[in-house]
């Protein structure tokens, strides 16, 4: 938003300043305080304030048609809408009418992207499938309702499409399959588009909604009933251990002979006892000592069970 300065000598003043320069009103403005006026010994400090628009003039205007009634097209219906959501969720937005056409899209701009768009593009879909529901209130046929946020889903659709090529080429090179997170269907669709002319593997979605998936299939699948890889964040995770070792997950632990932990026959792993007079007590019914060195491998044999 682009903010401009007023003066006047009350911070009222100034304000009333800026609303009449700029025709709006506190509700479709943002105001910023810099400095309250002061009167001083010699003269006086005038208040100054800053102030912008909450939305593009065409959004402005579309909710002043909802207030004195006149008819909206379905668009225009819908940033109205979402102005007086955003307003409620107490986020400072401008959402914009781009085009109104095959289907409606809508731009929204926001001081804080995340508020808007959400862990990936959660809180986003939400706002789009409320936009859809309002845009095809009273319409015979569905239209399609797009709301991006500063070219959120341009860029997540690039993400997806070098993730899905990424992961086609690991389930080749490994020959298993591969499970994505559960995703949305425009994101699953995203997906399968990427890799449906790329040789050598397939995609499936499998679950049920919300916790809907896709698995990559090579071609050069070696075993068909072994367990998907789960890829998370470009990761994959396999079998019930931690990351892509296919093991058992459990502590690399020994069961016996001279190791120390799980050393059933009582004897001692190499660590020797000596009185003092240098002589070697340990064979003499001294308490076994663990090794340092056995403890130490043990919890390197655990941590490595997970690959980062």
């Amino acid at each position: 938003m682009a903010y401009t300065e007023f003066t006047g000598k009350t911070v009222e003043e100034a304000i009333e300043n800026g609303l009449n320069e700029l025709g709006l009103t506190k509700d479709t403005a943002d105001i910023r305080v810099l400095e309250e006026g002061k009167k001083k010994l010699f003269g006086s400090v005038k208040a100054r304030v800053e102030i912008a628009p909450l939305c593009e003039q065409t959004a402005c205007n579309e909710t002043e048609k909802v207030a004195t009634g006149l008819t909206l097209s379905d668009g225009q219906r819908t940033v109205a809408f979402l102005e007086g959501l955003f307003d409620l969720l107490h986020i400072t937005a401008c959402t914009e009418l781009v085009s109104e056409g095959e289907k409606i899209e809508i731009n929204v701009t926001a001081a804080n992207t995340t508020s808007v768009i959400g862990k990936h593009g959660t809180t986003l879909d939400a706002v789009q499938t409320l936009a859809g529901a309002v845009a095809n209130t009273g319409r015979e046929e569905y239209k399609r309702v797009v709301v991006d946020c500063e070219n959120y889903r341009e860029n997540r659709e690039g993400t997806l499409k070098k993730l899905a090529e990424n992961l086609a080429q690991k389930a080749t090179r490994l020959g298993k399959k591969i499970k994505l997170e559960p995703m949305n269907p425009y994101e699953r669709r995203i997906i399968h588009s990427a890799l449906s002319d790329l040789e050598g593997v397939k995609t499936v979605s499998e679950g049920k909604e919300p916790n809907r998936y896709i698995v990559v299939i090579p071609d050069n699948l070696e075993d068909p009933d072994a367990p998907a890889l789960e890829a998370r964040n470009g990761r994959e995770r396999g079998g019930k251990s931690g990351y892509g070792n296919g093991g058992r997950g459990r502590n690399d632990r020994a069961r016996g002979g001279k190791s120390g932990f799980g050393n059933r026959g009582g004897k001692s792993s190499g660590y020797k006892k000596f009185n003092r007079e240098g002589k070697d007590t340990s064979s003499a019914g001294g308490t076994a000592m663990k090794s340092s060195n056995d403890f130490f491998g043990i919890f390197l044999g655990n941590s490595g069970n997970k690959e980062e």
